[in-house]
């Protein structure tokens, strides 16, 4: 039999699920900007009915409602999407930053920058080889050059600082992974105690999901659910949180770098001591970053290899102002030699000859004592019509002390001015004027027998033309210059000068060129003008990337979002519904108040 008071009770359930869900509505609204947070909401269902008899056998009526959950809205595809394109859009986001620091490097818009100092190098060059016996343009070339080689070397320390502040920054996440992954552990256990009597941790989810948001930034991950409701992030194939466990990142001790002059490291795995190394996020790009700022020291070194190997070739094949061009000859140690000079570095130390192996681009330094410089005509080459051809040919003998490898950073420190040339007077020693071959003649003007080499006038500026020249010109041209010596070999102790006249330059020999077939001027623009394209490309691909993200977050909004006209029409929805339980409940408290309290009074 119904109860008498069974109305009451079907009316405070419907006040008290009301309530609850008008409680829920204002935790939305006053969530509405809280990062991270899900709208919920209260499932409700009608309570089980009640039998009651009547005329053709028992009824069910209603006993009213109560809340099953309060559950939260979520996209879970929305959010893998999201947590898979956040990793990429990190990924450019960081390369880019790196990209306009690099780019601040090798700023070509005002006069500090490498591509004013070539410039002006070309322009000394070039107007010593109209003036070669100008004091002045010829310190102005020493100048020039110094302020070359000072800007090659504040570029390639810029790139180290760079480096070095990547690595700062790998810390930095590194520490901050570990933070998140302790917290998903954190929230995994609380989110499985809360959640063990059947309840829904709405508000704990909620912060599981976004640190798993941030961390997506740093790296690639997938994210499983368990059974008890606990998460595993799987990163490139490493599961760095299973529930309650995790791994630990470290950073490894310091590796020195000589090729940079840094100390490199890596991310390991503390647990096992491997690698790791994510596919994508911030990580990776800082590990990109650092490798691409590497390969601009790398270019650097290169044009510093050009200038120590095949610029001081050519400038090895002229002859300076210093010494009387009547005595000029062969130096065979038995005379003291009163001639100009010639077979001088321009670059680095004069006691060593540089090579460029271009199989492995590193230069190779041979130091020599007691060196003799000889220059003799040589007769063993012939054009296509089999005529002899002769030309100066520059041998440069002595002991080798020593060989040493250079690479990377340290070419670029290798980078200076002869001292010999940067001394009081050492201007002069500048190589402007040409060898060349003459055929001997006689007292009475007649042609002798035999050639030999000479020397042009002191205002001559041959040479430095071809020096000039290869500033601007690049390799496929190089064969309308004279006499260019391209590499340098080593035999019993003796270095030589090898040099190769026009008709017999060949692939093999230009190889030998520390910056292929580019002239230093065209060199250095197809690295920066690469460089803006990369930066340009990496940037329209963070633009699309943006609008991807923007596209998923507004989805996963759709869903989750707290939508202020939703929940203001929920607010009055559940206020009339709370006040017309209440009217009821009164209601039947009138009634039964009637039944209670006025029945049997009659008479009285």
């Amino acid at each position: 039999m119904r109860s008498t008071f069974a109305g009451l009770n079907t009316m405070v359930r419907g006040i008290f699920s009301n309530q609850l869900s008008l409680d829920t509505t204002g935790h939305n609204i006053t969530n509405a900007w809280t990062e991270g947070y899900s709208r919920q909401a209260v499932n409700l269902a009608a309570t089980r009915g009640q039998a009651v008899s009547s005329l053709y056998g028992d009824v069910i009526v209603g006993t009213g409602v109560d809340s099953t959950s309060i559950e939260r809205a979520r996209n879970v595809y929305a959010d893998k999407q999201y947590w898979q394109e956040t990793s990429q859009k990190e990924y450019y986001t960081t390369q880019q930053t790196n990209y306009d620091k690099v780019e601040a490097v090798f700023d070509d818009s005002s006069n500090t920058g490498v591509k004013n100092a070539l410039t002006e190098f070309y322009n000394a060059w070039s107007d010593l080889s109209t003036n070669a016996s100008t004091a002045s343009n010829r310190v102005a070339v020493i100048e020039k050059s110094n302020v070359l080689a000072d800007r090659i070397k504040t570029a390639a320390a810029q790139l180290q600082s760079q480096i070095n502040a990547q690595y700062e920054d790998m810390r930095a996440n590194v520490k901050q992974i570990n933070d998140y992954t302790t917290e998903l552990t954190k929230l995994n256990q609380n989110i499985m105690q809360t959640e063990a009597s059947g309840g829904s941790a709405n508000d704990l989810r909620d912060q599981r999901d976004l640190i798993v948001d941030n961390l997506s930034k740093y790296m690639n991950l997938n994210v499983y659910e368990d059974d008890h409701g606990m998460y595993s992030v799987v990163s490139n194939g490493i599961t760095m949180v299973n529930g309650v466990n995790r791994l630990t990142l470290e950073m490894s001790t310091a590796i020195n770098n000589k090729t940079y002059g840094i100390s490199d490291y890596t991310v390991n795995i503390k647990e096992s001591g491997i690698a790791f190394v994510p596919t994508n996020g911030s990580m990776k790009a800082q590990i990109d970053t650092i490798a691409e700022d590497k390969g601009y020291i790398d270019k650097l070194a290169h044009m510093s290899g050009f200038l120590l190997t095949t610029f001081n070739t050519m400038h090895q094949q002229g002859a300076g102002i210093d010494g009387t061009d009547s005595s000029f000859g062969n130096d065979d140690g038995t005379d003291t030699y009163k001639g100009p000079s010639y077979g001088v570095n321009y670059w680095g130390d004069d006691n060593t000859l540089y090579t460029w192996d271009a199989t492995d681009e590193v230069v190779k330094a041979v130091e020599l004592k007691d060196i003799k410089r000889t220059v003799e005509v040589d007769d063993t080459q012939t054009d296509a019509s089999g005529n002899t051809i002769r030309t100066p040919k520059v041998t440069i003998g002595g002991t080798q002390v020593s060989e040493t490898t250079l690479d990377g950073i340290n070419i670029i420190n290798a980078l200076a001015v002869n001292t010999a040339i940067k001394e009081t007077g050492g201007q002069n020693l500048i190589a402007a004027r040409k060898l060349v071959v003459e055929q001997n003649v006689s007292d009475t003007g007649a042609l002798e027998n035999g050639y030999s080499v000479k020397v042009n006038g002191s205002g001559d500026g041959t040479n430095a033309t071809n020096i000039a020249t290869l500033i601007n010109m690049d390799q496929a041209n190089v064969h309308s210059t004279s006499y260019i010596v391209y590499n340098a070999t080593t035999t019993g102790g003796t270095t030589k000068l090898m040099d190769m006249a026009d008709d017999t330059m060949t692939t093999d020999n230009m190889k030998y060129r520390a910056l292929d077939v580019d002239s230093l001027n065209a060199y250095y623009s197809a690295a920066v003008s690469k460089l803006g394209s990369d930066s340009e490309s990496v940037d329209d691909k963070s633009d699309a990337q943006d609008q991807l993200i923007e596209q998923i977050t507004n989805w996963r909004s759709s869903t989750s979002g707290v939508d202020w006209n939703e929940e203001l029409s929920n607010m009055i929805m559940f206020q009339k519904g709370y006040s017309a339980c209440s009217r009821c409940l009164t209601t039947m408290d009138e009634m039964l108040d009637r039944l209670i309290n006025s029945t049997g009074t009659v008479g009285r």
